[in-house]
């Protein structure tokens, strides 16, 4: 596993770019595919397929997440390993990440088709919305499974130097979508179902792409039959920090339960299609942030693992500032454009009278995110997974929750609107005292840690 050495010796801002930077086009190909596929819906569908969409999102990606948990754990813990020169212990990670992930995702599968009507009335699928969504949704939970492993083999594609590879794991679900849409709704006329089908086909392609590259065996990983059998200490490590990651999902889960409800409540079904909008462009301003983010955890493990406090430190510091300026640049651009940006989603002229204004209060203060991001993501290289959680926790738990159960009883539609840049600066603010405090303590007190 020697590609991962170089994360001890080159420059920081040179394995920046070369992890960072395809995560980031990964990334930005799956914003991408997310906005087109809300395109055909919108402009094929309506805006209740929008809606529909809007709500299954949370769902399913909460259950995806366990998958990116555990590859996220257990990436952190093969990034050590391979810094202190343990390859076997990397080596059983991965087998319990291979099974962990199968078993959790078929259970959580079969578990939301038995429930599926109840769970989505839970998440706002109410009126005409509901049918529609079973639609989707039914479909959509026979692909959680891949998509679950095509997560996690994401995260251990960079922790062993393979940013590229995790970056076509990303961007192969986005072209078979992108191509696949058309003809499933538009040509072939299956509207919401050809949605689903789309996706479910691009998360097998995914998931068969990844699995084709371990099977070449160029990561290095040398799995016997004994690195899948669970070990309980390892797995509650791997949890225990991927948990982080889970939590996240399982928070922002909980955000859209709250959000669609009070969206329905205060707007109807046009104000949930109207946040389906704003998610999709939320996704595309946040790729430097998040790609960033995933490129910095790799190069602060390993040398977090070869105690080089102060490389931590600088990968740290360089990964804040890039991800804000990048950040910053986008969304400005959407800002200025945001009328014919909006446009592009539906021709329904009511709901991009409502979506502008609406998209533009909530993006005020976006560009803090990697603040939060990369915070968070700090903590779980290092393996410290209770700051790493409570800092995850922080802006949709502990301000942008709080102020949605609020604000609406003040302000009504605005005042779900206007909790966004609040819970954004109030997140950055308590994210930027913790890091300049832990980030000092390594390397003034590499001791302590």
């Amino acid at each position: 596993m020697t590609t991962s050495d170089e994360f001890g010796t080159k420059p920081i801002n040179y394995l920046l770019r070369k992890q960072a930077v395809p995560s980031a086009i990964g990334i930005l190909t799956l914003s991408i595919y997310g906005i087109v596929d809300t395109i055909f819906v919108g402009n094929y569908v309506g805006s209740i397929g929008i809606a529909a969409i809007t709500v299954v999102i949370p769902i399913t990606f909460l259950i995806s997440s366990i998958g990116m948990g555990i590859g996220i754990g257990g990436a952190s813990i093969i990034s050590r390993a391979l810094g202190s020169g343990k390859p076997e212990k990397a080596n059983k990670t991965f087998g319990n990440q291979l099974t962990l992930t199968f078993i959790l995702g078929i259970f959580f599968s079969l578990s939301c088709w038995i429930f599926i009507e109840p769970i989505l009335k839970v998440f706002g699928a109410k009126g005409d919305i509901l049918q529609p969504t079973i639609d989707y949704f039914t479909i959509i939970l026979l692909g959680i499974p891949v998509l679950a492993f095509a997560m996690m083999s994401n995260s251990i594609f960079r922790a062993v130097g393979y940013p590229k590879v995790a970056m076509v794991v990303m961007i192969v679900p986005a072209i078979v979508n992108v191509i696949l849409d058309p003809i499933f709704i538009a040509v072939l006329g299956w509207g919401i179902e050809g949605a689903a089908w789309a996706t479910t086909f691009s998360y097998l392609f995914s998931a068969s792409y990844a699995g084709y590259f371990f099977l070449k065996g160029k990561t290095g990983f040398k799995l016997t039959r004994s690195d899948l059998l669970l070990d309980f200490k390892l797995t509650g490590e791997i949890f225990s920090i991927g948990s982080v990651t889970i939590a996240r999902q399982g928070v922002v889960s909980l955000l859209f339960l709250v959000l669609n409800n009070s969206l329905f409540k205060y707007g109807g079904e046009s104000a949930i299609a109207v946040y389906g909008i704003i998610n999709r462009m939320m996704m595309l301003v946040n790729v430097p942030a998040i790609g960033i983010t995933q490129g910095s955890m790799p190069i602060i493990g390993y040398n977090y693992g070869a105690e080089l406090f102060k490389r931590v430190s600088l990968t740290l510091r360089n990964a804040i500032i890039s991800a804000t300026v990048l950040s910053s640049i986008i969304y400005a651009g959407i800002l200025i454009f945001t009328p014919q940006i909006v446009s592009i989603f539906t021709n329904d002229q009511d709901l991009i009278k409502q979506t502008v204004p609406a998209l533009r209060i909530t993006f005020l203060m976006t560009p803090l995110i990697a603040f939060q991001l990369i915070s968070a993501a700090y903590f779980q290289a290092l393996g410290k997974a209770l700051p790493a959680l409570l800092l995850t926790l922080t802006k949709q738990g502990f301000f942008l929750i709080p102020l949605l159960l609020i604000l609406p009883n003040f302000y009504e539609l605005n005042g779900i609107w206007i909790a966004f840049p609040i819970a954004d600066l109030a997140t950055a603010i308590v994210c930027m005292s913790y890091l300049v405090y832990d980030s000092k303590k390594i390397v003034l007190n590499p001791s302590s840690v």
